[in-house]
């Protein structure tokens, strides 16, 4: 059978974005042996959802497996599989729908690698039972989307001395209020998780604005701050096994 693949990614302005996508879509086709590994976007740039079927169609293909690229599910997942599924009824090629990338072990790894990597780099030599971590994601008001940071941030509670989320929007507690609480934990050492995937503005800029402010008022000695999730290895392996769990199924 010829299979192609297709990401589903929010959108963001910065090139960095697609860069990374790019990667992950090479990762992807060379790993899983597709005849091709595409990326669209839900809003925001083009290519849009239209654009990427449109061009998956065109290749010679039975089945295009389609993976909704979001941390957390919800309505920005509904609305991408909505859209995608619309072109079924135009083409014989079967569309796999998968499940986004939420509520998986991997990311719990990934979130961890991230963390020490923060500590190495800064030359930490601290045992992770005596650190403390907060994660900040994007909000969302669907409880979906809440669970699935809990499960990361509970994750980590497993692991460090305390762990604990904020949100860059939509949501409490904002991220004033997540560097006031973590202060009020005495931590000898706070590390930050930027829990996005992409090296958009919300990462290189909007987070930044209300962090810089927050952490200058908490006076904390030693705080550092993750890499995003970006291009990995362990994300091109989830995104792989969302892929498996539906194609084997059919």
């Amino acid at each position: 059978m010829k299979r192609g693949l297709l990401l589903i990614d929010r959108g963001s302005k910065e090139r960095e974005a697609e860069e990374e996508l790019e990667k992950i879509c090479l990762k992807v086709k060379e790993k899983g042996k597709y005849i091709f590994s595409e990326y669209c976007f839900l809003e925001v740039v083009p290519p849009y959802i239209e654009d990427g079927i449109a061009k998956c169609l065109n290749q010679e293909i039975d089945s295009l497996t389609i993976v909704p690229y979001f941390l957390y599910p919800g309505k920005k997942v509904k609305a991408a599989v909505t859209e995608a599924m619309k072109f079924q009824t135009k083409t014989k090629v079967k569309f796999l729908v998968t499940k986004p990338m939420s509520m998986h072990k991997t990311l719990l790894e990934l979130v961890d690698n991230r963390i020490s990597a923060a500590l190495k780099k800064n030359n930490v030599d601290l045992p992770k039972k005596d650190v403390d971590v907060l994660i900040i994601g994007h909000g969302s008001m669907d409880p979906n989307a809440q669970i699935s940071i809990n499960y990361i941030v509970d994750g980590m509670r497993k692991i460090y001395r305390n762990a604990d989320r904020c949100f860059l929007e939509i949501e409490q507690p904002d991220i004033a209020s997540g560097v006031e609480s973590a202060q009020k934990n005495n931590p000898q050492v706070l590390v930050i998780v930027f829990y996005f995937l992409h090296e958009g503005a919300h990462v290189k800029t909007d987070i930044n604005q209300d962090l810089k402010p927050a952490l200058e008022k908490a006076k904390l000695k030693h705080v550092y701050i993750t890499e995003h999730i970006g291009v990995d290895e362990k994300m091109v392996d989830l995104i792989l096994e969302r892929a498996q769990e539906v194609e084997n199924a059919n």
